[in-house]
């Protein structure tokens, strides 16, 4: 008799209770599946295709911009965001942080608007043009992907398109009208104010600000070296009159500095010369130098670019340290608002 009690209690055991916990282990693995999928969706990367809103902005004014290519001297017509994403992607390296690409497409966004309104007639009948010294750079979307490497290029290309699309419509306004938003490679840890590199009464919005973290990018320094003979000789393509003894203890010597730290005046030879003058005579990367003399004349450089408004690395720098995209504008760009156009 126990002995049939014995087997009709491993069969209930066989029967119902083992399969039991196999369900219970089944149903709690298919919840912590369920989970991970969720948190995923939550954290998807800006390149993900599905998160890539292609959805047309209706601009007040300038839905369509007539871009001038200045190599063949055409007009192209383009909608205003599709050629920022031809901007941000020749202007900003793929690789910074999504918040300091977002900046940078409504910078420039707004660079676009502000030069349609400032300079109507400049290009002729085109609103801007694709040349970095007068406007800003642009890049067709086939010429950048080729220039990517193969396994980034639809990346690459969807975060950028990203970027520009989730600040559609953005643009950074002083007064309630669009700023003249300059932008430049590398600040060397503060920017400059206009007056000191173009002259003029300036903007109020465009000051002198600080950036920590830039001089951890390549563009941070650099270094320039010419022989006694090629200075002078870049020199006088400018002054005729210039001289100099380089047997002088002083035969160069540095004058004044700009709030931001630049040269802003320096004397070399028998000229006084300001520090974007020598920046532009020699080719440098900035006007933040200093200068060894020996048998060469040697130039070590901080930064990259004239300095003023926002600075990319310091944009990518402050993403870095979590700031938005929001919060990296209204840092470079004093006491402005950023709207909807």
């Amino acid at each position: 008799m126990k002995k049939i009690v014995m087997y009709v209690l491993i069969l209930v055991i066989i029967t119902f209770i083992i399969p039991f916990f196999f369900t219970k282990v089944k149903v709690e693995s298919n919840s912590l599946i369920i989970q991970t999928v969720e948190s995923n969706e939550e954290n998807k990367e800006p390149n993900d295709n599905s998160n890539v809103d292609t959805t047309p902005y209706n601009y007040k004014e300038y839905n369509t911009i007539k871009l001038l290519h200045t190599k063949t001297n055409t007009i192209e017509e383009l909608p205003l965001d599709e050629y920022l994403y031809g901007v941000v992607s020749a202007e900003m390296p793929a690789d910074f942080d999504i918040e300091a690409l977002k900046a940078q497409s409504i910078v420039a966004r707004t660079y676009t608007i502000y030069k349609i309104l400032a300079n109507q007639s400049k290009h002729g009948e085109a609103h801007i043009c694709d040349d970095s010294k007068c406007c800003q750079a642009w890049i067709t979307k086939e010429d950048r992907l080729a220039r990517w490497d193969e396994d980034k290029r639809e990346s690459n290309w969807n975060k950028i398109v990203f970027a520009v699309n989730e600040t559609k419509g953005k643009i950074i306004t002083y007064e309630g009208k669009p700023i003249n938003a300059f932008f430049h490679s590398n600040s060397g840890g503060a920017t400059e104010a206009p007056v000191d590199v173009w002259g003029g009464s300036g903007y109020p919005y465009l000051q002198t600000v600080q950036t920590a973290g830039e001089e951890g990018y390549t563009q941070y320094s650099s270094e320039a070296e010419f022989s006694r003979e090629e200075f002078v000789s870049k020199i006088k393509e400018k002054y005729s009159d210039f001289s100099i003894n380089f047997d002088e203890e002083n035969c160069i010597q540095i004058i004044e500095y700009t709030s931001g730290g630049r040269i802003k005046t320096i004397k070399i030879g028998n000229h006084n010369l300001s520090g974007v003058e020598v920046r532009t005579i020699l080719g440098l990367k900035s006007a933040n130098f200093s200068v060894e003399i020996g048998e060469k004349v040697r130039f070590k450089v901080t930064g990259y670019g004239h300095g003023v408004g926002m600075s990319q690395t310091g944009a990518d720098s402050l993403a870095k340290q979590g700031y938005n995209c929001e919060d990296i504008i209204k840092h470079f760009y004093i006491g402005v608002e950023i709207v909807s156009y």
